[in-house]
């Protein structure tokens, strides 16, 4: 049978802390077609020409994985979800919030211990909230928050070759600028 386990798994090591550190937005369908690995399920190549838009991350964003299973139907999905917090106000992010939320883009999440997920392969990310917040305290958030899930077959894929510098790094077919933020 397909579906039948064919690994266990060990009592880890508590060397590993929660948290992510950037995300990389691309427009849908920019990132050519993806090579999954048949045996590790890891992206091992992206074959588009592509600028990957990097969002520098700190405190209140996270990327979480619902599994959703029904015996009923005999169906298995997941919903991936990213959520950001975004601080500062400003006319330039406005503008690309907004396009963000038109558009249904592939994201990359990069975690805090150097691990890169691709989010969204198959059906892109959609918004599906969000704020624009001025606060009300002295401490209270001036900036923005925003949701993207993406329903998918299968859970973001690792991506083979990734480093702290560049997730892309050990996609040899793609070609990908990073516009980081000024």
């Amino acid at each position: 049978m397909a579906c039948d386990l064919s690994a266990g798994r060990a009592l880890p090591c508590k060397d590993v802390v929660g948290g992510i550190t950037a995300v990389y937005f691309t427009n849908y369908g920019d990132i050519g077609t993806v090579s999954v690995s048949a045996t590790t399920d890891e992206v091992e190549d992206m074959s588009g020409t592509f600028n990957a838009y990097k969002y520098d991350l700190k405190g209140d964003s996270s990327f979480e994985q619902a599994v959703n299973v029904s015996r009923a139907t005999g169906t298995t999905f997941y919903e991936q979800t990213l959520t950001l917090t975004l601080t500062k106000l400003s006319k330039e992010d406005n503008k690309q919030l907004k396009l963000l939320a038109y558009g249904r883009p592939q994201v990359v999440v990069v975690d805090y211990n150097g691990n890169a997920f691709l989010m969204g392969l198959e059906n892109g990310a959609d918004a599906s909230a969000g704020t624009i917040s001025t606060g009300t305290a002295m401490g209270d958030l001036s900036g923005y928050t925003m949701t993207l899930v993406a329903q998918e077959k299968l859970p973001a894929n690792f991506i083979s070759g990734a480093t702290d510098a560049n997730p892309y790094a050990g996609m040899s077919s793609a070609t990908e600028t990073i516009v980081a933020g000024t």
